[in-house]
């Protein structure tokens, strides 16, 4: 399994659902940085299970232990090692997900991977529960990437078909987007909410759209080609389950406008170049332009739903109708999005981290 991410800093993930843990080592983190444990646990709890009417009944403490890596509240240039030991589990749920894959999940393509060898409980390594320790390193490089000035905020921008306002890509208040369920118009939120209420009344699930902000970020950052901040970026957010599409700017709506009307004009303010409009979203050939990053990420419905669905067994390989049991989220974007903050972060933190040593080689 490939479950390792960066390029100056090396994070590995490790863990199924319903094993004993689940954590992460994140290697390549200078020394000296100051580790606020109480922060952390914090963010990690805005991604925990069991909270509200439209998460999961799953409830995990999501307690972080930290194994090596940090001394006395500072990172001491060792690999930083965490885990979190799981809790609530109830793995007879899923007992006939070998032989009755559950649609839009990765059963069956686990099943031919891994030859009946892969842990099936929960989703295994697969899972969503995954993202727990992303958020423990993401929680980490936000707090580092906080002291050089930079905030990464993301908001709500689409829970089916109702929408929110997008933030100003120019100028994004974040503090308008720091809250329980982050949206910009309370309006639409309280509509986004009866959505997934009745989506769960009727045994199914919704989906959405994030829209995530990263504000004080240095110009140069990035490479062209293939090291570019988008393919870096992309990188990790894809390896969130349930992602299906990343966008950067205004993305696929830039295909529908003229170039005079997509182009961001340069100007000058206080000595310091900056766009009138931030159409490309903060990054140009790949390299960051100074201006606010500005990227939205697609989330599927969840696909654990409780409504009867058409599967197959593999035992006789005839059609086979499915229930599934457990407890799912009816729309896992709300929890998703310090997972996309987190992973933002990792990415921005990364990408600082080489620059400094590509400006040390000059």
């Amino acid at each position: 399994m490939s479950s390792t991410y960066g390029k100056s800093l090396k994070l590995s993930i490790f863990g199924q659902s319903h094993g004993a843990g689940i954590g992460m080592v994140l290697d390549g983190i200078p020394a000296g940085l100051k580790v606020d444990e109480e922060n952390l646990q914090e963010f990690l709890s805005r991604r925990a299970p069991g909270q509200g009417g439209h998460t999961t009944s799953r409830k995990e403490a999501d307690k972080v232990e930290f194994l090596s890596g940090i001394v006395d509240g500072f990172t001491c240039g060792a690999p930083i090692a965490a885990v979190i030991h799981n809790s609530n589990t109830r793995s007879e749920d899923y007992s006939n997900l070998m032989d009755c894959p559950r649609p839009g999940h990765a059963d069956y393509t686990a099943q031919v991977k891994y030859g009946g060898f892969q842990d099936a409980a929960g989703g295994g390594h697969f899972s969503g529960r995954l993202t727990a320790p992303l958020c423990i390193a993401g929680g980490l490089c936000l707090q580092w990437l906080s002291d050089s000035g930079i905030r990464i905020g993301a908001q709500i921008l689409q829970i089916g078909s109702i929408k929110d306002e997008e933030l100003n890509a120019c100028h994004p208040e974040l503090d308008r987007i720091d809250s329980a369920f982050p949206v910009v118009n309370s309006d639409a939120g309280e509509k986004m909410l009866d959505a997934i209420a009745q989506a769960k009344a009727h045994g199914d699930s919704l989906g959405g759209i994030i829209q995530c902000y990263a504000t004080g970020i240095p110009a140069g950052l990035g490479e062209p080609m293939f090291g570019g901040v988008e393919n870096r970026i992309s990188e990790i957010v894809y390896g969130i389950p349930a992602v299906k599409g990343v966008q950067f700017g205004t993305g696929f709506a830039a295909a529908l406008a003229a170039g005079s009307e997509n182009n961001d004009s340069f100007y000058i303010e206080n000595g310091k170049v900056k766009t009138l409009t931030n159409h490309c979203g903060g990054i140009l050939g790949g390299i960051t332009n100074g201006m606010p990053l500005v990227f939205s990420v697609a989330i599927k419905p969840t696909p654990s739903i409780t409504c009867e669905q058409q599967s197959i067994s593999l035992s006789t390989m005839q059609s086979a109708s499915l229930i599934v049991n457990g407890r799912h989220d009816p729309c896992i974007v709300p929890r998703a999005v310090p997972v996309v903050e987190a992973a933002a972060a990792i990415a921005i933190y990364d990408l600082i981290l080489s620059n400094t040593q590509t400006n040390k080689r000059k």
